[in-house]
């Protein structure tokens, strides 16, 4: 009888563990796909959010060129320019809200030099550079968007990437 009673002790024992292994088994499991697909949405996030960017910095970089073509077909004397001025008017508000879509976009480091670029725009279509040429002038602040660009999309999402060296 107690040698009945010591095997049902241990079967109810071995039963016991099973069943907490098997739970502690199918909790571990659980845990682990919820945490697989936590990064597979960060990471869908993440890449989105790059597209989107990404879509941003092509935008401006189109509205920069415009404002370029403007830049270089001002007419030389003031006058007889309204179909210049109401393009170049249009050209620069249209850059100035696509400065604006990637300040609400992209991370900080790239703010100072979209905003350094725009402004150098704004003067060579305005002509606020005096003699210098539009391409000399506009050469360094374009340099510098692109590079602060190209380091904001390589940067590890959640990470901000350290400003670019000037040469």
């Amino acid at each position: 009888m107690a040698l009945e009673v010591w095997s049902s002790v241990l079967s109810l024992t071995g039963v016991a563990l099973g069943g907490g292994l098997t739970a502690l088994s199918q909790r571990v499991t659980q845990r682990s796909a919820e945490r697989a697909e936590e990064r597979r949405l960060r990471a869908a996030t993440g890449e989105a959010r790059r597209a989107e960017q990404l879509q941003a910095i092509k935008e401006f970089i189109a509205c920069a060129q415009e404002a370029e073509r403007a830049a270089y077909g001002r007419p030389d004397s003031w006058g007889d320019d309204d179909d210049w001025r109401a393009s170049a008017g249009a050209a620069m508000t249209t850059l100035w809200v696509a400065e604006r879509h990637l300040v609400l976009l992209c991370r900080p480091n790239l703010h100072a030099s979209v905003h350094a670029y725009g402004r150098a725009l704004n003067q060579a279509v305005w002509r606020e550079i005096g003699d210098t040429e539009v391409n000399e002038h506009l050469e360094e602040h374009k340099a510098a968007f692109m590079s602060a660009a190209r380091a904001s999309l390589s940067a590890p999402s959640g990470q901000t990437p350290r400003a670019p060296s000037r040469r």
